[in-house]
């Protein structure tokens, strides 16, 4: 009885659950009193514990809809980049037109690469440089206008500006021997600067990088030979290229500074005295003997600097008597600078004249330049007779 009150009392009798006996409700009555208390602690955990679930929720829709936000944001942002990371910063093929880039003196690389770029030549500066990085050649470019295309791959461009046929510079040749004057006319002539312009640049020697022995005068520091100068640079810019490259040859020939005014100055006379190479460093030994014994030089060149006067060989005795110190028929040694801008060749004789005892020369042919040398007075009056038969023949030339 007892174990069938219990089983009843807890878990209730299915055949009596319609009953209410007074026993059974005093139990429910006290169990109601004694554990709602429970019962309701259980029901609010259970409703924090949906509250907390519907919080989790809400926290991770709110999560994603800040992921899914800045996703879409980072795409928005990245389209264009990843767009120009999928077009290529180059043209391809070898464009059309024509477009004109000059390229200067020392310009650099990427100066190039930005000329082309602006003129429409490349897409990109960067592709430029990328195709240069890729061929050796790329650094000698030379300065000069070029005509290019219009929309051409980095390549070709590059290939178009290696080849020589497509650049255009001024070109101007100085010959050997001339005189200041003549060669600013030549510079001004070929490159269209004013010839004002040449000389105010001669007035300022520091500027032409003329060496203290100058003594501020240009003669004989214009190294003759052939420029090629873009239509930016000025006269002064000009003159100063052609006297670094005259500082530059006297270098190489071992010549210091403080020998340099005195090499000059026979390698003019040289110069202007001595037409064929193999003569002139049989000139520059007549002229080293005739100073070793301080004998005048008697040389025309010089009495022709003075009065700044070609096309006829020797001298008159009006001009043998100018008092200038370029006589060198009146003033004994050398005269106080170079006569005209002597070449390579005639320096190298002035800073190796050739073994001889000659005091004397004479060009007999200046047609020719055909020149007899002589150790005495009487071989050279000889020879001088062969000048004065020459000068008979050829009216109006001596």
């Amino acid at each position: 009885m007892r174990k069938r009150h219990l089983e009843t009392s807890i878990f209730g009798d299915p055949e009596h659950d319609h009953e209410e006996p007074h026993g059974r409700a005093s139990a429910d009555a006290r169990a109601s009193v004694e554990g709602d208390a429970p019962l309701r602690g259980r029901a609010e955990s259970r409703r924090a514990h949906r509250r907390k679930g519907r919080r989790r929720i809400i926290v991770l829709v709110v999560a994603l809809s800040l992921v899914a936000g800045a996703g879409a944001a980072a795409i928005l942002v990245l389209r264009p980049f990843m767009s120009s990371m999928s077009v290529s910063n180059d043209y391809v093929g070898s464009g059309s037109g024509a477009v004109t880039v000059v390229v200067h003196p020392g310009d650099a690389g990427r100066t190039i690469a930005a000329a082309l770029e602006k003129a429409g030549v490349v897409k990109s500066a960067e592709a430029f440089l990328d195709a240069s990085a890729k061929d050796p050649r790329a650094g000698s470019i030379q300065p000069g206008t070029y005509t290019l295309h219009a929309h051409m791959s980095a390549a070709s461009s590059l290939a178009m500006l290696l080849d020589p046929a497509n650049r255009s510079v001024q070109r101007v040749t100085i010959r050997e021997g001339l005189w200041v004057s003549e060669i600013i006319h030549e510079l001004s002539a070929r490159t269209g600067r004013p010839l004002a312009d040449y000389t105010l640049a001669l007035q300022d020697p520091v500027m032409l990088g003329l060496p203290t022995a100058a003594k501020g005068s240009a003669d004989g520091y214009l190294f003759p030979s052939t420029y090629e100068f873009d239509a930016s640079v000025t006269a002064a810019e000009q003159l100063h290229t052609m006297v670094a490259k005259s500082l530059e040859e006297l270098d190489k020939l071992g010549v210091t500074p403080d020998k340099m005014q005195r090499v000059l100055t026979i390698a003019s006379i040289v110069e202007a005295e001595a037409s064929a190479s193999a003569d002139r460093p049989k000139v520059a030994r007549v002229i080293e003997n005739r100073l070793a014994i301080q004998m005048p030089l008697q040389m025309d060149s010089t009495v022709h600097f003075i009065s700044q006067r070609r096309g006829k060989a020797g001298t008159t005795d009006a001009e043998r008597l100018d008092k200038s110190p370029y006589n060198t028929y009146l003033v004994t040694g050398l005269p106080p600078g170079p006569i005209d801008s002597p070449g390579l060749s005639a320096m190298k004789a002035a800073v190796s004249p050739a073994p001889g005892p000659w005091l004397y020369f004479v060009a007999v042919n200046p047609q020719t330049g055909e020149t007899r040398f002589a150790v005495g007075p009487d071989g050279h009056a000889a020879n001088v007779k062969l000048f004065q038969k020459w000068c008979s023949d050829h009216p109006g030339k001596c």
